[in-house]
């Protein structure tokens, strides 16, 4: 798969993050601090990883920052992106089964490396839900990306 990975710094977990899905053989499209000479600014290089995915050039990606807000913020005003900010495992998984999330937002401050693991773990492993109520909700916030400003 490929996955688009921003960070607005280059911090050991961002690394870890890079390494980790290569190692799990992913592609990896790398934005801001993780790539010389790119805008490493959390709302410029997480828009930039999310709007890969709003056209197609990848098919996830993971926003990182501090606190991981910023990132999902950011990711999220891209049209057609769903971004979710995860700290465990339990919501990652809920992320992409429920929501159908296509961003993962990740803290740089809080995210371990074996919290990472779990995390990635748990969003891999997820399918999206299927069931009629989860697909309505999923189709109510993409039309909210329709809707004139």
């Amino acid at each position: 798969m490929r996955i688009s990975v921003s960070s607005d710094m280059d911090e050991p977990v961002a690394r870890l993050l890079v390494a980790e899905l290569r190692e799990r053989g992913h592609e990896v499209r790398a934005h801001g601090a993780l790539r010389a000479g790119a805008d490493p600014q959390w709302a410029v290089c997480s828009e930039a990883a999310a709007r890969e995915v709003a056209e197609g050039a990848a098919e996830q990606a993971v926003v990182c920052c501090w606190t991981g807000t910023g990132a999902s913020i950011a990711a999220n005003k891209v049209p057609g992106v769903r971004a979710a900010l995860c700290a465990d495992a339990a919501t990652a998984e809920g992320a992409r089964r429920w929501n159908d999330a296509n961003v993962l937002a990740l803290s740089l401050r809080l995210t371990s490396e074996p919290l990472l693991k779990e995390i990635l773990d748990a969003w891999f492993a997820a399918a999206p839900s299927q069931e009629e109520e989860d697909r309505r909700n999923v189709a109510h916030v993409e039309a909210l990306d329709a809707r004139p400003r």
